[in-house]
């Protein structure tokens, strides 16, 4: 059994497909699972055992390309694919697996697919309030039961980790207190970098080696927080590769993280996390981890799922200050760290 993938344009949505390439072979031995995803998530498709290839797709957010979709079609036409899972609800990704001809092809509904996917799956979001359970639904036959969705996991390279930790020059004989100060959503879902610092300085007393771990467009964000922290914390963001990243919070006593693809990246490690809420909702994507917990404060504005605070205001992050996230890390060591 052969079987394409179509992945995804997100870190965290990424992650969440996992459960479903598990699930894909516990129904199907020798499967071969090749993912299609953009190049900035295959890092993560490398750790997962399930995958068997990650195939590129060169494509920007929005853009068409007839031509190249087409010719990636063909290349991909001599594998012989049994079978493609559409995970992504547009139309552009249910082009290739029909002009590549792959004869089953499952998605759900959605932007006009009729005739692209001909094993198109009808979504009750009641039943599915989850996007893992929904992304695990596709790899079942139509009308079967879901099964326990089993939690994302992905692996981290031990001898990846020592490398950076030389090559960064980070301390080792302390725990490490990861800080994951990024959104790629908007700055409505980003703690302030005011916080972010006073936490260094307390995560720093209380004998944690902090680490801020982000992408380029981060760096700035980090900056502040070493500044806001008086140089409590070492600002890796835009340092690191993905991989990096990985094997970085693979070894974290502690992740602190905004609701954001390494939030799911921390909780797929099964790293001890707080994972700070305020303009979005944990219920369509929380962090799958029993060591993770999630810290929010109730508004009556909140969640209003917007790029930015549309009262401006910005109570929902501003008012959930450093000593409150602080004193949830005893409950994360009652689950099991004794960092």
């Amino acid at each position: 059994m052969k079987i394409l993938v179509v992945a995804p344009a997100w870190v965290g949505d990424t992650v969440m497909a996992q459960p479903m390439f598990r699930l894909l072979h516990e129904r199907h031995a020798n499967l071969a699972l090749d993912v299609l995803a953009p190049p900035f998530t295959l890092p993560l498709l490398s750790r997962m055992p399930e995958v068997r290839r990650g195939i590129v797709a060169r494509f920007g957010h929005g853009e068409l390309k007839f031509g190249e979709r087409r010719r990636l079609a063909r290349e991909l036409q001599a594998e012989h694919y049994d079978q493609a899972i559409v995970l992504p609800n547009s139309l552009k990704s249910a082009l290739i697996p029909l002009l590549a001809k792959i004869p089953v092809r499952t998605g759900f509904r959605g932007e006009m697919r009729y005739g692209l996917l001909n094993d198109l799956r009808q979504l009750d979001e009641q039943a599915l309030p989850r996007m893992v359970d929904r992304f695990a639904m596709l790899a079942l036959d139509r009308g079967s039961p879901l099964p326990k969705t089993p939690a994302p996991r992905l692996i981290a390279h031990a001898d990846n980790t020592k490398k950076i930790q030389f090559k960064q020059i980070l301390i080792k004989d302390k725990p490490a207190a990861v800080f994951c100060p990024g959104a790629e959503y908007g700055p409505a879902k980003r703690w302030p970098a005011e916080h972010f610092g006073a936490l260094a300085r307390q995560a720093a007393n209380d004998g944690y080696s902090v680490w801020l771990i982000g992408s380029p467009k981060d760096a700035a964000i980090g900056d502040a927080i070493v500044e806001a922290s008086s140089g409590a914390c070492t600002n890796l963001c835009g340092k690191t590769s993905l991989e990096d990243a990985i094997d970085l919070i693979g070894i974290a006593a502690l992740v602190v993280t905004n609701d954001s693809g390494l939030m799911h990246v921390a909780a797929a490690l099964d790293r001890p996390t707080l994972a700070l809420y305020g303009s979005s909702s944990p219920v369509f994507t929380p962090p799958l981890s029993p060591r993770a917990k999630i810290v929010k404060i109730d508004m009556p504005c909140s969640p209003c799922f917007k790029r930015e605070c549309p009262l401006g205001h910005f109570k929902c992050m501003r008012q959930l200050t450093p000593a409150t996230v602080w004193t949830q890390r005893p409950a994360l060591r009652a689950a099991g760290e004794n960092a």
